[in-house]
């Protein structure tokens, strides 16, 4: 499967400036966010890493994947929130979609698989800044330690050369497209630009003080009108919480 093709992207959710915006500059919003949609399996194909799912919603029939998972057909199943695939060719089935959903979880009752802090399949965004204990996010940082709002400013410094960004995880998406979608911020940065979005095969979770490695990615264009200013793609964790790794 071309993960350049899959990943968008990011935009769980909310999905995606350093948050992912669309080619209008506006938030980008996943498919019925906040409320759950119901589908009606009509067939399934298991692929070696996700399932994908023939179902009708609301009488229209579609194509949905999800990460791999019993699926039958004939049950009613819930999601939240989808990540449009147009033209996607899955090279583990062999099987061009006109259009498929890529999903984070289903769930076989409603509301049961609604995101807690408001992502969904695609990647995270927010719109203002956040952290994990309901305060403004701060870092510590020696003189000198680079400052997100720092990677903002200078970020074709930062495409070109490999750097480490120390900040609070405030928000997972777990296993959206076979990656981790992070958010990271330290509390610099302003305009919508003091959330760094790193894909990831680290684990984390919300409030841990992390460092990532890795380059920024510009301009990344994921198609379906999803587009991030920067982005740090396959990001390494080189520190958790003070844990060398």
């Amino acid at each position: 499967m071309k993960m350049t093709k899959i990943l968008m992207i990011l935009a769980v959710a909310g999905m995606f400036l350093s948050c992912v915006r669309n080619k209008n500059n506006t938030p980008a919003q996943a498919q019925s966010e906040g409320a759950f949609n119901m589908i009606k399996v009509s067939e399934v194909i298991q692929g070696g890493s996700y399932t994908y799912i023939s179902a009708t919603e609301n009488g229209i029939a579609k194509w949905i994947a999800v990460a791999k998972q019993d699926v039958n057909p004939g049950e009613v199943l819930y999601y939240y929130d989808a990540l449009p695939m147009e033209n996607f060719h899955s090279k583990e089935i062999d099987k061009t979609f006109d259009v498929i959903y890529f999903v984070n979880k289903i769930s076989k009752t409603p509301g049961a698989e609604q995101p807690a802090m408001g992502g969904g399949t695609m990647p995270p965004s927010h719109q203002g800044k956040v952290a994990a204990n309901d305060a403004e996010v701060e870092i510590s940082k020696a003189d000198g330690e680079l400052k997100i709002a720092d990677v903002f400013a200078n970020k074709a410094d930062y495409s070109s050369k490999e750097f480490e960004i120390k900040g609070a995880v405030v928000k997972v998406n777990e296993q959206v497209m076979g990656k981790n979608w992070v958010h990271i911020q330290d509390g610099t940065g302003t305009d919508g630009k003091f959330d760094l979005t790193i894909t990831t095969q680290a684990n984390v979770k919300v409030g841990d003080v992390v460092t990532f490695k890795g380059k920024l990615t510009l301009e990344k264009d994921f198609g379906a009108g999803y587009f991030y200013d920067v982005i740090m793609e396959d990001g390494s964790l080189v520190e958790k919480e003070g844990t060398q790794i």
